[in-house]
């Protein structure tokens, strides 16, 4: 079975645009009965509309099954849950690979707005001034209000080389601007390192498919480079694939250790347990973070701060502890829907509370890196 279809826990219900979904799915196509009167009471109203209502032309089978589905989802009061047309579904299946055309930033549902988690380093959303914590107000002069995550990634996504009109309001600020961007073929790169004196500064940007094979030359390369610590760095990482996130941790934690419990909503807990990849470091680690950290930046953080493998230093993390599955219809449309909270290895529920740092930071940016470097120099 292929990385793709094992399964992946989803980011924040955030989706790159780029990425369509960041942080993923699993695929799924079973489910229990409904129970009480479901879809016989669904059934008789559809009966006696199609029998009695008074304007016939109004009858369009596939726009009222569509309403049907959205209010049934939107009773459930889940962000993470959501219906999704035919062409989302097919965005979200074609775009799981490293280059895409988009604007290049990640996405979010915050405080029931569009928000932006993080631009990709030289998009073009991060050269327009896309910053962390923007609201999207509108898409094309369309308001956002009450859309769902999927919904706004397929209208802002498009071919390369066309324009995009977003109303953002950067955080902080009370007065939206209005940024045209345009669209780009964009490569994702999820591992970036850079050797900072004696230490090892490594960003891992989300978790693909290609993650742990970009990450394990760098880790083989750091004796050569006479490493004497990790700074990982897992701010603005909204997730993406629990494979990858289970193959990363597996480089830092003893053998037999478990990553991540995922809970079902029959209770059931199903273990993923550390792998053995044969390429391990026992490197002093620190572990930077922010309210933007996500999902399987999360699932890894918390695995290694349940270990005390690492120090994590930075702000409380933003609380995705929601495994989710992406069903296809039958008309090809799809249905996005949480079945299970994860949990770390010692037993703690992430969803709306996130992780709380080991030390908490104010420093910033760069700022934050020198002072993980002056800390581990101390250690």
């Amino acid at each position: 079975m292929s990385k793709l279809s094992k399964g992946v826990i989803s980011a924040l219900l955030i989706a790159v645009i780029v990425l369509s979904f960041g942080g993923g799915y699993f695929f799924g196509s079973k489910g229990q009965q409904a129970a009480g009167p479901g879809p016989g009471k669904i059934g008789e109203v559809w009966n006696i509309i199609y029998q009695e209502y008074v304007d016939r032309s109004k009858l369009n089978s596939d726009n009222l099954s569509r309403a049907a589905v959205e209010g049934l989802v939107e009773a459930l009061n889940d962000p993470y849950t959501a219906y999704m047309s035919p062409q989302d579904y097919e965005l979200g299946m074609t775009n799981l690979g490293g280059e895409f055309d988009g604007i290049g930033a990640t996405v979010g549902l915050r405080d029931n707005k569009i928000t932006i988690v993080a631009p990709i380093a030289g998009s073009p959303a991060d050269k327009a001034g896309i910053k962390p914590g923007d609201t999207i107000l509108a898409i094309n002069g369309e308001p956002t209000d009450n859309m769902t995550v999927m919904v706004a990634v397929s209208k802002i996504r498009g071919p390369r080389g066309t324009p995009v009109k977003l109303s953002v309001l950067h955080e902080g600020e009370t007065a939206p601007v209005d940024i045209e961007i345009i669209r780009a073929s964009i490569k994702l790169i999820s591992v970036m390192f850079e050797m900072k004196g004696d230490y090892a500064h490594i960003v891992l940007t989300n978790f693909t498919s290609y993650t742990d094979d970009e990450l394990i030359p760098v880790l083989q390369e750091l004796p050569a480079r006479g490493a004497k610590g990790i700074i990982l760095d897992l701010r603005n990482n909204p997730g993406g694939l629990l494979d990858e996130v289970v193959d990363i941790a597996s480089h830092f934690l003893p053998a037999d250790a478990d990553v991540v419990a995922v809970r079902s909503n029959i209770e059931q807990i199903t273990t993923h347990k550390v792998k053995n990849t044969g390429v391990k470091t026992d490197l002093p680690m620190v572990i930077l973070v922010n309210e933007y950290s996500a999902s399987g930046s999360e699932v890894l953080t918390g695995a290694l701060q349940d270990y005390a493998r690492a120090t994590v230093a930075g702000t409380k993390t933003y609380g995705k502890g929601s495994v989710n599955v992406l069903h296809r219809l039958s008309d090809g449309s799809g249905l996005y829907i949480t079945i299970a909270r994860w949990l770390t290895p010692k037993g703690r529920l992430i969803e709306g509370e996130g992780l709380q740092p080991d030390i908490p930071l104010t420093q910033e940016g760069d700022d934050a890196i020198q002072w993980a470097i002056d800390y581990l120099n101390k250690k």
